[in-house]
């Protein structure tokens, strides 16, 4: 989770985008419960790969891996060398069972699968893989090759960033020769040669498809995202905080509203993730994202975004608005 974000600015300014909230958390939180769902087993620990993000970014990432009774870390990439580049930057924590998975996107699957298996890599058919790592297959779903970004059709399965290794180790060395060795495909280090290589080694990688393929990108894709996360999560959370104040006002479901939200006067949703400490006034809010720490009056907002500590006044039906920000139409 190292890079900068920048399709989704102003809110990556300050916030790192693993960090920005979908359905009332961050969508990182939302990856490791999601995988930490299909595990037979402990998790010990979660590492994060990130730039130089700050020492209160770092200590809300460790909070989240102790909230599974893990432990954190914390690694750096200084450099944007590619994927595998930047799973070399963990190596400490490359033991073991390991899941590896990108930190921009959310998933709608059943993340059961054998522990047992050396390796499995989840995928989604896709209507233009140009743009994707893509696997082959057998009839028994063991993938047979791995290919980066081909402009040539090989398949439309493409990777979706989330795999799993049952030996960290062995992942961790034929990182480290790729890297010594000096192989890049278009620049970069790419984690399909070395799984490539892993496989022609006899490392036997079985293909599973998610469901959905939830985009974070820009903030278009937050808001939509949000939205079906919402519709997904309604059955199995309690999205509502009890210690929310809901005055005169009505709330279409499903929505997130966060704890100490002050809603007076106003009709919320669908669609609507409302955070912390936020006050809503006298205004009508559906299929949006409004963050912490913020007041808003007057508002009749679709389809925005809304960052931390903003006031807002106005009647502006789609915005984006980045964190500290006092907007008054």
């Amino acid at each position: 989770m190292a890079g900068r974000g920048s399709r989704l600015r102003p809110h990556t300014l300050t916030l790192p985008k693993p960090l920005i909230p979908v359905a009332g958390k961050p969508m990182v939180q939302r990856i490791v419960e999601d995988l930490a769902s299909g595990y037979d087993g402990q998790v010990e620990e979660v590492a994060f790969i990130i730039g130089d993000f700050g020492a209160e970014v770092e200590k809300q990432l460790i909070n989240i891996a102790e909230s599974f009774g893990a432990k954190g870390k914390i690694y750096y990439q200084d450099k944007p060398l590619g994927v595998a580049h930047a799973i070399l930057c963990a190596k400490e924590s490359l033991n073991g069972n390991v899941f590896l998975a990108f930190s921009d996107t959310l998933f709608k699957a059943d993340f059961k699968f054998d522990k047992k298996q050396d390796g499995v890599i989840w995928v989604k058919t896709v209507q233009d893989p140009s743009s994707f790592g893509v696997v082959k297959t057998n009839g028994q779903q063991t993938i047979t090759d791995f290919v980066e970004k081909s402009p040539v059709f090989v398949s439309d399965l493409a990777i979706v960033g989330l795999y799993y290794v049952s030996k960290g180790e062995y992942l961790r060395d034929q990182i480290q020769s790729l890297v010594d060795n000096n192989i890049k495909d278009k620049g970069e280090f790419q984690i399909t040669s070395v799984l490539e290589n892993m496989k022609n080694e006899g490392y036997e990688f079985k293909a599973q498809t998610i469901d959905e393929w939830l985009d974070c990108g820009n903030k278009q894709n937050i808001v939509d995202t949000n939205k079906r996360m919402l519709e997904i999560k309604s059955k199995t959370e309690t999205l509502r905080s009890d210690s929310a104040h809901i005055e005169n006002s009505v709330i279409i479901e499903p929505c997130f509203i966060g704890d100490n939200a002050r809603i007076l006067n106003s009709v919320i949703g669908p669609y609507a993730s409302i955070g912390a400490h936020s006050t809503i006034e006298n205004s009508n809010i559906k299929n949006s994202v409004i963050q912490n720490d913020t007041t808003m009056s007057n508002a009749m907002f679709e389809n925005s975004m809304v960052g931390n500590h903003v006031t807002f006044k106005g009647h502006v039906s789609d915005i984006s608005i980045g964190d500290y920000t006092d907007f008054n139409e």
